[in-house]
């Protein structure tokens, strides 16, 4: 059930947050500027209007949403700080201290799940209004970049490991009688498997590899048999037979039984061939670096996310863009809509003249200028691993990463523009100063 709107007039005992905080502060212009009315609308629909326990504030859910990302901290995290942080429960809607949590960490991803990605969407395009007349541009830099999964690096013989284990698991929760649990066989084909890369010891590796593979088939094929084709288990079965039927060559390998749709990508890096994720589009106004699209893809060629990114860019904006930049990995398109892409090639001196030569070389330096955003959304705003589950858990976590790195840019400018003001207030005194302190000195002579 929706909860009730609490409006108090009345004074209070105790202080105002608004009256005891400092205006001045990024996080307490943040919390006026942001419309929350709009996720009021949105989002309320989405409850029960008189049935079942009423939920917590929707300013509160959404406040605490975007301070998990803003300030690079868990669910947990978050909820503990909020109880120590004044800012914070301003920016979520509180007008007096409160002591109490406010609410389990839990609750956040539930709220996420209730949202879903385009309630999240909302908050990004909240975002992108926020920033003002610096989203609106009409020239944008596209790149792609790899959301890392939260699973270790996958191997053969972990994944065997792992099935064996669930297999284990699930004949102990329905009290099931194995022929065979293998604990000692296992012990001892650990140790085999160590030391894999000294030449000795490869055979032996190889072997105790291919005879865990044997018994991770022989537990999947004896539940199959024991419980039926109708059991609640069918899904894990079909996931764990198609893990030991895979090869080398297979193509859409499973890389993680808790996260099989995580694909494996390789972006030519030097210090890391291979990351296991999904492949993140994002697109940013060139001359302002506003963040303005952010979708999540599986593993397409760079050239077929780019049609999806600028519609979502029109959508959120209002309008299309009128030139792209982008880099090689977009070859193939010269114009989509509205919108030229410009993707580095060598210069034709007879149809370009020295002006239209210097605007494009201008255009793919500030391209590049994609870079270290990615790099900040990453490791400032929890891009640089997923911890959210499934394909909706990814594109959630890359809006919501694009989202804080927005509201973070506005944040930094107000304070920039407030420590200026103070400078120049500074300055005048000391010039006021200097010149009395000049006739003050002058009259005694």
């Amino acid at each position: 059930m929706i909860s009730k709107q609490k409006h108090s007039s009345q004074a209070n005992f105790f202080f105002y947050l608004e009256d005891t905080l400092s205006s001045s502060h990024p996080l307490y212009i943040l919390s006026n500027r942001i419309d929350w009315q709009s996720f009021e609308d949105a989002f309320s629909p989405l409850y029960c209007a008189d049935n079942g326990r009423p939920a917590k504030p929707i300013r509160l859910m959404v406040g605490l949403l975007i301070l998990k990302h803003l300030r690079n901290v868990s669910d947990e995290s978050v909820v503990e700080q909020w109880t120590e942080n004044l800012y914070y429960q301003y920016f979520c809607g509180l007008q007096q201290f409160s002591i109490s949590p406010p609410c389990a960490a839990s609750e956040l991803t539930h709220f996420r799940n209730r949202i879903g990605e385009s309630g999240i969407e909302l908050i990004f395009k909240e975002s992108i209004r926020v920033n003002g007349k610096d989203s609106d541009d009409s020239d944008v830099s596209v790149d792609t970049t790899v959301q890392e999964k939260n699973i270790t690096f996958p191997t053969d013989s972990k994944l065997h490991k792992k099935i064996i284990k669930k297999c284990l698991g699930i004949a102990k929760k329905e009290k099931l009688t194995l022929r065979q649990t293998y604990t000692r066989t296992l012990k001892k084909l650990s140790v085999d498997q160590r030391f894999r890369n000294h030449p000795k010891n490869k055979g032996k590796a190889r072997k105790a590899d291919r005879k865990v593979r044997t018994i991770a088939g022989r537990l999947v094929r004896e539940l199959i048999r024991k419980l039926g084709e109708s059991s609640v288990y069918q899904e894990s079965f079909a996931l764990f037979l198609r893990v030991l039927a895979q090869k080398k060559n297979t193509k859409n390998k499973v890389y993680s039984l808790h996260e099989p749709e995580v694909v494996c990508i390789s972006k030519g890096k030097e210090h890391k061939k291979f990351e296991f994720g999904n492949k993140a589009s994002f697109v940013f106004t060139r001359n302002t670096g506003v963040l303005v699209g952010a979708m999540g893809f599986r593993n397409e060629f760079d050239g077929h996310t780019l049609q999806p990114a600028l519609e979502q860019v029109g959508k959120l904006t209002g309008k299309s863009p009128k030139t792209a930049a982008v880099d090689r990995g977009y070859r193939g398109k010269t114009k989509i809509g509205e919108t030229n892409i410009l993707i580095p090639k060598p210069f034709n001196d007879k149809k370009q003249s020295k002006y239209e030569q210097k605007k494009l070389k201008k255009a793919h330096k500030q391209r590049a200028a994609i870079e270290p955003i990615i790099g900040h959304i990453k490791t400032d705003h929890r891009m640089g691993r997923n911890f959210y589950k499934g394909i909706i858990g990814d594109n959630i976590n890359i809006l919501l990463a694009a989202s804080a790195f927005n509201f973070k840019r506005m944040m930094n400018k107000w304070k920039s523009s407030i420590c200026q003001i103070l400078n120049a207030f500074l300055s005048t005194l000391i010039f006021i100063w200097n010149q009395k302190f000049q006739k003050i000195s002058l009259s005694k002579f």
